[in-house]
């Protein structure tokens, strides 16, 4: 529960930090689209197209050239966010966006060609990535569950070895706590892997989002890509509070559907509940300014961390 909570905090953090930089001017402020109040971004993978779908000037290209001097990239050297491929000659040659980023930029630019909207495209490829990943998830789902079975067990030799620090005390406590994994099938390093893998992919997945203009210049239904609930209230779109009510409501709905997993004693529960707790508010608050694309991802995703928490509860039964 305790390691979930920190992805999350994790995936927050990164959308104001992190290998995401922000357009600033000569003041060191941040330049917005005046339109959705979204954060240009300095290290853009691609251009936004100079016009609009109905003809008219892109006033966010516009604005990339009015304040192209303070990029991390010269514009001349991108590629139109519609031609964007995986390898890049010019720009950006790192592994890290090379292996992870572009290529996930590309992807979510791809479909959403073939599907017709870039904000179905980041629904479904996150929704792909968490089924490719629903293997290792799901086998860290049972280790938690395998850890909660064993948590009277390691109780007990904590009990039992508790004032004890000399090297054959600690030796034999070693020896009792493997018995133990071994009897219900613990594998430490599990849990560990499977974050090791799903974190780089996550943070790819957001960065590639923040850093393809042509996301943001985007339409969801009623929703603009590129606008935070706070800009889409201020200018009359109330619809946006829907989107605050869905990723408090899918955070809670995935974090609630953990609950059955966790372990410990009732005053280590009672903390989790009350990290728990803090950890939805703090959401609340942050999606005031999380841009619509990320709120997208965000929710698809929690659901369907919920969905895969019964698939888990349902799997273990048929087990027994």
């Amino acid at each position: 529960m305790k390691k979930k909570m920190l992805i999350i905090l994790a995936m927050i953090l990164l959308l104001t930090s992190g290998c995401t930089k922000y357009v600033t001017d000569g003041d060191k402020k941040r330049i917005a689209n005046e339109e959705t109040g979204q954060a240009l971004t300095s290290n853009i993978l691609c251009l936004p197209e100079k016009t609009t779908k109905d003809g008219k000037e892109n006033k966010l290209y516009n604005t990339y050239v009015e304040y192209e001097k303070y990029l991390d990239v010269k514009l001349k050297d991108l590629p139109k966010c519609s031609d964007m491929k995986v390898y890049s000659k010019k720009a950006y040659k790192g592994l890290w966006d090379g292996l992870f980023v572009r290529p996930l930029g590309v992807a979510i630019i791809q479909l959403g060609k073939l599907v017709g909207n870039y904000g179905l495209s980041v629904i479904i490829i996150g929704l792909i990535i968490r089924i490719v990943l629903l293997p290792l998830s799901i086998q860290a789902a049972k280790q938690s569950k395998n850890m909660q079975a064993a948590q009277k067990d390691m109780e007990r030799i904590e009990k039992k070895y508790a004032n004890r620090t000399d090297k054959d005390a600690v030796m034999q406590k070693s020896q009792e706590t493997m018995a133990i994994y071994q009897k219900y099938g613990i594998n430490p390093m599990s849990s560990c892997l499977t974050s090791f893998i799903q974190l780089p992919i996550f943070f790819a997945f957001l960065e590639a989002i923040n850093r393809v203009p042509a996301i943001f210049d985007n339409d969801f239904l009623v929703f603009q890509l590129g606008t935070n609930p706070l800009v889409g209230i201020q200018h009359g779109n109330y619809w946006y509070i829907l989107l605050i009510v869905l990723i408090v409501g899918s955070t809670a709905f995935s974090l609630l559907g953990n609950m059955g997993s966790m372990s410990g004693s009732s005053t280590q529960m009672n903390q989790s509940k009350y990290m728990m707790i803090l950890m939805i508010v703090f959401i609340g608050i942050a999606s005031i300014q999380l841009p619509c694309a990320i709120a997208l991802y965000w929710i698809a995703t929690n659901l369907f961390s919920a969905v895969q928490t019964v698939i888990v509860k349902r799997s273990s039964k048929n087990e027994r």
